[in-house]
């Protein structure tokens, strides 16, 4: 197996691990206030990034890698835009910000299925990584349901 072809799937999963800390962490204050039950499930999920995060960089040095322990360049894109278009949408805050946390759920699902499918992770690595995948899963259902209860109110 080629270790740095491997490295470069653990890291791109790295940086959208990262995407995730960084878009979880900017929520406003104001959607924890109106909806108390949904700031429970994105502590967690932050807690469970982290470790997630944790995980990668140890696999990466396993592997005798240099972890890029950074966000990419599309999160940074996509961040800005969801700060753009909240900006507008005042009124549906909260819906806004379950819908972007679908969507990046979404996104990091595909991302994570995609680095199992290419044939480039090893053992431990696959082990790992279809356990981050499947919390992501568990994560992106919660959030679904979250999100089509609000829209309902």
């Amino acid at each position: 197996m080629d270790h740095q072809k491997e490295i470069s799937v653990l890291n791109d999963l790295l940086h959208i691990t990262n995407d995730r800390i960084e878009g979880f962490e900017k929520v406003e204050g104001k959607v924890w206030e109106m909806y108390p039950d949904v700031k429970d499930e994105y502590d967690h999920m932050i807690s469970q990034s982290k470790i997630m995060k944790n995980e990668l960089i140890n696999l990466i040095t396993e592997k005798q890698g240099t972890p890029e322990d950074s966000t990419s360049v599309a999160g940074a894109v996509h961040r800005t835009w969801i700060d753009i278009k909240n900006s507008f949408t005042m009124g549906n805050l909260i819906e806004s910000t379950l819908e972007n946390v679908v969507f990046g759920e979404k996104a990091a699902i595909e991302a994570y299925q995609n680095a199992l499918d290419s044939g480039d992770l090893s053992g431990k690595a696959v082990t790992t990584v279809s356990e981050q995948l499947r919390n992501l899963k568990d994560s992106y259902r919660k959030f679904k349901k979250i999100e089509e209860y609000k829209k309902k109110e």
